[in-house]
């Protein structure tokens, strides 16, 4: 018994010491296991891919890379001579084809009035003039639509605030039918992607509170989990020509936990932080609380 005490005398402080450190590290295991986090966080963002559906030579460019856009902003505005010649046109074919119907309409109503006098076949022929001039005035202000909506595509305008990114056009360049123009960041649509370890999803919920740090800042962004994606890419398995499944005959006996994505919804952001679609984030769940406490704290 003395010889007991005596040891525990002389190594009180390394025993306290490695008592203090197994304490601190099974809390920092149990903080870790209630509020799961990772390093694996992205900020993301909608891109909207600005295109054309007529093609045209390019005549202004209104906008600079990197600028930022209100909805209906014009952006780019294309050959319009080219589609205001196609607009007269067509305004042409419908005064023609409305001066076609009215001739074959005069000779209708003729053969009406002569009745007898004009013979059943030639008759049948003017019903079927009326008829085609009809068809085709139709068809020529089906021709006029199409030309005032070209007419409005070569103006292209934001469809969405946000900004401008990746441009390289410049009057003189041809803009062919669906090839993207340029990029247009959607400001509203900002948010933070975190992929969490599938172990740890038991403890994240829709509506949990997160603390976000972009690599880089000293303050934190503070948001809460809007939704987790429900489905992920099985790269064991894969479909055959005759859409049995192929699965690979492996096992490893390490097995790594699947990352599944949290999409989290910015509540607060402090001043001086750049949210950038593609930044490093490290995402913290913390302890449940009702969205509607953190509303009032926010």
């Amino acid at each position: 018994m003395k010889f007991l005490l005596t040891f525990l005398g002389r190594h009180a402080l390394t025993l306290g010491s490695v008592a203090i450190a197994t304490a601190v590290a099974l809390h920092l295991w149990e903080s870790h296991q209630r509020m799961p986090w990772t390093r694996d966080g992205h900020v993301r963002t909608d891109v909207v891919r600005v295109s054309t559906d007529i093609g045209g030579l390019i005549t202004q460019v209104l906008v600079h890379d990197n600028q930022v856009v209100h909805p209906g902003q014009l952006l780019i505005v294309l050959d319009r001579p080219r589609r205001v010649a196609a607009l007269e046109r067509a305004e042409a074919a419908i005064t023609e084809a409305r001066a076609q119907l009215d001739l074959a309409r005069k000779e209708e109503r003729r053969d009406l009035a002569l009745r007898d006098l004009v013979a059943t076949e030639a008759h049948e022929q003017n019903i079927a003039k009326v008829r085609t001039a009809e068809a085709a005035l139709k068809r020529a202000l089906a021709d006029r639509d199409v030309a005032q909506i070209d007419m409005q595509r070569t103006e292209i305008r934001a469809t969405v605030g946000g900004t401008v990114t990746n441009l390289d056009l410049h009057p003189g360049d041809y803009l062919a039918v669906g090839v993207q123009a340029m990029a247009l960041v959607d400001a509203e649509t900002l948010r933070v992607e975190g992929y969490f370890e599938e172990t740890k999803l038991r403890s994240v919920s829709i509506g949990d509170r997160a603390r976000i740090h972009l690599m880089g800042d000293d303050a934190d962004i503070v948001g809460h989990v809007e939704s987790i994606a429900a489905a992920i890419a099985d790269d064991q398995r894969d479909n055959t020509g005759n859409l049995l499944p192929k699965v690979a005959p492996t096992f490893s006996w390490v097995r790594l936990a699947q990352r599944i994505p949290v999409r989290l919804h910015i509540d607060r952001v402090p001043a001086g932080t750049k949210l950038i679609a593609g930044r490093t984030a490290t995402v913290e769940i913390l302890p449940s609380t009702p969205l509607s406490v953190v509303g009032r704290h926010l």
